[in-house]
């Protein structure tokens, strides 16, 4: 499929343009690699074009790269000074050591160089901007935007999460200035994208957990909803599009992250129900759908498998589009299901074509 066909169906689909067929991406982490026998997911790879276009299989073995985040046995401190640590390679870690525990070394922390860094590994401007042009003229639609865990995440990781659910609850007049340091650090990189008249801006990371949310409405709406609100206005004031994400039950939040005027949004299905879903936010944003990971595809039959997407493309598509959807393989899913999700994903893309 000729890249600028996705992507003119992708802004379509998100304009609620009346697309040709629902965006499908399926993510494979890179843990499969090692978990998967490789050929047979090469296999699974080459018969589904509409999924991987751009395929090529390879002559031997893959030998795949994990984010610095994402490697065992080798702990990696962040541009933060957070300190994080996987057991598998290729599965996000955890932050394991806080360089901000207690307030008294706020005084001498310093926040990194957005001009050299992203918070979680180095960047270089110049040739991020030659790629985005060689993209560009390749006619691929061009998704680029902030670390995955940006401003709450990011104050957790630097505090520690009690200690920053505490700051909140104690008013804590230095959190305002953390705050502050993040936002200038993420407006930074957001800016640099939209200089480059990058398609959409993604601002990505989970408030969630599998019941409720990670935060008190009250607490985001005081303290971490101003920050959503002054990057998502910078996005639309240039006329981009604002994407965002959260794993998670954020059904309590939602009404709050509309305010940011977002333009997709992308959550987990079943965590949040189909039902909810449709009911509060087909038609007001266009649905950038997580399939399951934890239940049908895991557990289920094949059968359940294609079931569950055909009910979800019922549900929350329409001919005028407002849906994507988007799946990510980790280790432990039968193959007979990834094939099952394969195939239900090619065939119902074109559901309302």
């Amino acid at each position: 499929m000729k890249n600028n066909k996705i992507r003119e169906t992708t802004l379509k689909a998100i304009r609620f343009e009346k697309p040709d067929y629902i965006p499908m991406t399926f993510v494979i982490n890179p843990s499969c690699w090692k978990a998967y026998p490789q050929n047979e997911l090469f296999d699974l790879m080459e018969s589904h074009p509409f999924l991987f276009p751009d395929f090529v299989r390879p002559q031997h073995s893959f030998i795949p790269s994990y984010p610095n985040v994402a490697r065992k046995d080798h702990p990696y401190v962040d541009d933060w000074g957070c300190l994080w640590e996987t057991t598998i390679d290729g599965i996000t870690g955890t932050v394991t050591k806080h360089p901000l525990e207690d307030w008294e070394q706020f005084a001498t922390y310093q926040m990194p160089n957005p001009e050299k860094c992203m918070g979680i590994g180095a960047i270089d401007w110049k040739k991020e901007a030659e790629e985005v042009k060689r993209l560009v003229a390749n006619g691929q639609l061009i998704m680029r935007g902030l670390r995955h865990g940006h401003t709450f995440l990011q104050l957790c990781d630097i505090r520690g999460y009690e200690n920053a659910i505490f700051d909140m609850l104690d008013e804590e007049p230095e959190l305002e200035h953390l705050l502050d340091m993040i936002v200038t650090f993420n407006l930074h990189i957001i800016k640099r994208y939209l200089d480059m008249n990058v398609d959409i801006i993604t601002i990505p990371e989970d408030l969630g957990m599998q019941v409720g949310p990670m935060i008190s409405p009250d607490q985001f709406k005081q303290y971490i909803l101003p920050c959503y609100k002054k990057m998502a206005e910078a996005v639309k004031a240039k006329g981009t599009i604002v994407h965002m994400h959260s794993d998670g039950d954020i059904r309590t939040l939602m009404p709050l992250l509309l305010e940011c005027g977002i333009d997709v949004f992308n959550l987990q299905d079943l965590v949040n129900g189909i039902p909810w879903i449709k009911e509060n936010l087909k038609g007001k944003v266009c649905i950038d759908l997580d399939i399951d990971r934890q239940k049908i595809t895991p557990f289920g039959t094949p059968k359940d498998v294609e079931q569950m997407i055909m009910e979800e493309v019922k549900e929350l598509g329409s001919k005028e589009g407002g849906l994507m959807m988007i799946y990510g393989l980790y280790p432990g899913v039968p193959l007979e299901n990834v094939k099952a999700l394969m195939d239900a994903m090619e065939k119902y893309a074109f559901y309302y074509a």
